[in-house]
């Protein structure tokens, strides 16, 4: 019998981010760039075993113009490790499929997310932030967000050791709780994904695993990398 290994281990293809505290990894992914031009194809019969310049060019012309139901024969699965509020923000996308571990069942390899550089506030948006002037103390800064998310660690501990339920006691736990969660999408809506989450208005977090999903996708996808300018 094969021996389970713990979530929190990212798979062979991943990439770290946030200062090496999250990771994304590639699990499965079901088709290629042939299978994208090839459901475009089947209107006319054809089909091909291998991509060559007219596919090229029918690729094109199917992202450009927005022609996104041959992209959804194209599905990734990733696993990705990030920050509870990086979570929220992901699962926005309600065209993904999620499974997530649970702390009603487990509390076990819990970390928690430590920003690499304090930012500042926006005056002009509420939503935004800034490179934080000079006189932020970023070492002072940091170290109060882990002293705060390690009190809120001792608290879920003292409430076990109390004979409080998990899924109660979870509930003390710091926002910058590390959740890992399975993930899965189709091209088409990855694309848009990608779009809005690897966006100057998007925050910094989730544009760090935007990011990352694109480095993961260029070996096996590098047409519709290079006509995305990924």
């Amino acid at each position: 019998m094969a021996e389970l290994q713990t979530v929190n281990v990212p798979p062979p293809q991943h990439v770290k981010v946030l200062g090496g505290q999250g990771w994304i990894g590639l699990v499965d992914q079901m088709g290629t760039e042939t299978s994208i031009v090839n459901a475009a194809r089947v209107s006319f019969g054809k089909m091909r075993s291998e991509m060559d310049e007219k596919d090229v060019k029918l690729l094109k012309y199917l992202v450009s113009n927005h022609h996104n139901t041959p992209l959804e024969h194209v599905v990734f699965t990733f696993l990705v490790h990030c920050p509870l509020f990086v979570r929220s923000q992901w699962h926005r996308h309600r065209t993904w499929s999620y499974n997530e571990i649970s702390r009603r069942y487990t509390e076990v390899d819990l970390e928690f997310y430590v920003p690499p550089e304090i930012h500042a506030q926006a005056d002009s948006d509420r939503q935004a932030s800034v490179v934080a002037p000079e006189e932020m103390d970023q070492v002072a800064l940091r170290a109060a967000i882990d002293a705060a998310n390690q009190a809120t660690l001792k608290a879920y501990e003292e409430l076990l050791a109390a004979g409080v339920c998990r899924e109660q006691a979870r509930g003390v736990l710091s926002q910058n709780l590390m959740t890992t969660f399975w993930a899965t999408v189709d091209l088409s809506n990855l694309i848009k994904f990608l779009e809005l989450r690897d966006s100057p208005h998007a925050q910094w977090e989730i544009r760090q695993y935007a990011e990352a999903i694109k480095t993961l996708l260029k070996p096996s996808l590098p047409n519709v990398a290079a006509i995305m300018g990924w």
